[in-house]
């Protein structure tokens, strides 16, 4: 098997995974590519053809279902993943299209046989013969509404464009969806932090324009640094280190302070709080109720010289158990992950508007319970990767009212700007609070959510 063909190999068992096991590709993704032993170009090939083809889904079932004229529901799913690599390659690479055609009937081929490799091999044939401009017409046409034009064209459930399309107009930025849904659509920017007073940004990177500590490399291995620095320099968004330095630098440290991260993992902003809590002389404990993501917070922990205790319980307990207790508490709560869908393009196909309800339920019980332990004078930063306003504005203004004159809000928008080297841009929001809500589009970072609440 030549090297190229091994890569697409991968890329196509890792889509199989993924659609197949709800396997996460940026988990199984690099550990395929060592197991197939790639050179680095060919596991960026693989790594190019995963994560492209996940990002261009809805749009290349479009374009399957035209060219096969039937809908990509009555196609053998193992078939249909060997099309969507097809696809990918001819309209969205420079891969030519016979190797692109002749690979992905290979594929098709070993799923299902002579029947299934002369169906993808029409199939491709008939994509192939139109330019991927000619293809966008043809699925624009299809759409029977605006929004599923947009979700269609730039690869999005429908109701994923209306959350987004609601989330600008809260910020009087409707019209910037389309940006939004391209930059959902394109690599992230590998970002990286230098803990605080334990590691410094070498000198030849350029810092980011609004994470004090965040850089990004000019070249070379990413990985090859942290590794050299023992965790202390870590990979990651720009986003995820404002959401824990708004916490520690929302107000002046006082020594002996005690701090929660309540919902963990996986360790990133754990790691920076503990940093800075190394540095500002207060005490960090975090929760994590998942015993796997526990370990990834410990191993996240690794590179701080700082005892942090980690529990593994659901963090109503862990919160309701210690009430009046803490000076500050992050709470990243779950939720829908719709703002971090450039890096795992998959999440837009396995959440549905039927999970949000459930999901703002755990997070006004986590925000509420937060609250209780939080000692007078403490602040809470309620933090999710989802800028759904039900997820975020909803689950503040609900705390809000249920505690009433006993909680007071810190602006997160002032907060981040003052951490900031360029102005974050940051307007307000409708409902007149002081969220910070951060952009792919607009700061190329996840779109985070980040609101600070203070007990009176």
């Amino acid at each position: 098997m030549s090297r190229t063909v091994a890569a697409r190999r991968v890329a196509y068992e890792t889509l199989r995974a993924v659609h197949e096991s709800d396997a996460y590709a940026n988990l199984l993704l690099p550990t395929a590519i060592s197991r197939a032993g790639l050179s680095t170009a060919d596991a960026a090939l693989a790594t190019e053809l995963t994560y492209g083809t996940l990002r261009r889904q809805g749009t290349y079932d479009a374009v399957i279902a035209i060219a096969a004229d039937r809908p990509v529901s009555d196609i053998d799913p193992a078939v249909l993943d060997a099309l969507r690599l097809g696809v990918h390659q001819l309209l969205s690479t420079r891969v030519a299209s016979h190797a692109a055609v002749n690979e992905s009937v290979e594929l098709a081929r070993g799923a299902g046989g002579r029947g299934a490799a002369g169906f993808a091999n029409a199939v491709l044939r008939r994509i192939s013969r139109d330019t991927p401009g000619d293809w966008m017409t043809h699925v624009a046409a299809s759409a029977r509404s605006d929004d599923e034009q947009l979700g269609l064209l730039f690869s999005h459930p429908v109701w994923v464009v209306r959350a987004f399309r609601r989330a600008l107009a809260a910020e009087g930025r409707a019209e910037e969806l389309e940006a939004l849904l391209t930059a959902d659509n394109a690599s992230p920017r590998v970002t990286m932090a230098a803990l605080p007073d334990l590691a410094g940004v070498p000198d030849d990177a350029r810092r980011t324009p609004f994470s004090p500590i965040g850089f990004r490399l000019g070249g070379g291995d990413p990985d090859s640094l942290v590794r050299s620095s023992r965790g202390r320099i870590r990979v990651q968004d720009e986003g995820s280190q404002l959401a824990a330095l708004a916490l520690t630098r929302a107000l002046p440290i006082t020594e002996g302070e005690r701090w929660l991260d309540l919902c963990a993992g996986p360790g990133g902003k754990t790691a920076v709080l503990a940093a800075e809590a190394r540095v500002g002389g207060a005490v960090l404990e975090a929760n994590e109720i998942s015993p796997a993501r526990a370990g990834l917070v410990r191993q996240a922990l690794a590179g701080v010289p700082v005892e942090v205790p980690v529990s593994e319980e659901d963090g109503r307990s862990r919160a309701a158990n210690a009430p009046d207790t803490y000076d500050r508490i992050l709470v990243d709560a779950p939720c829908t992950g719709l703002g971090a869908l450039r890096r795992r393009p998959e999440a837009r196909w396995r959440k549905a508007p039927s999970d949000v309800p459930a999901l703002t339920e755990l997070q006004r019980e986590l925000l509420s319970t937060a609250v209780g332990a939080l000692k007078p004078g403490g602040v809470v930063a309620y933090v999710t990767c989802s800028p759904h306003l039900a997820e975020t504005s909803g689950v503040v203004a609900d705390i809000r009212r249920e505690w009433g004159a006993a909680l007071e809000e810190i602006s997160a928008r002032d907060v981040i700007t003052s951490l900031s080297d360029a102005d974050p841009g940051l307007p307000p929001q409708s409902d007149g609070s002081g969220r910070a809500q951060l952009w792919p589009h607009r700061h190329n970072t996840d779109a985070m959510s980040i609101s600070l609440l203070r007990r009176v």
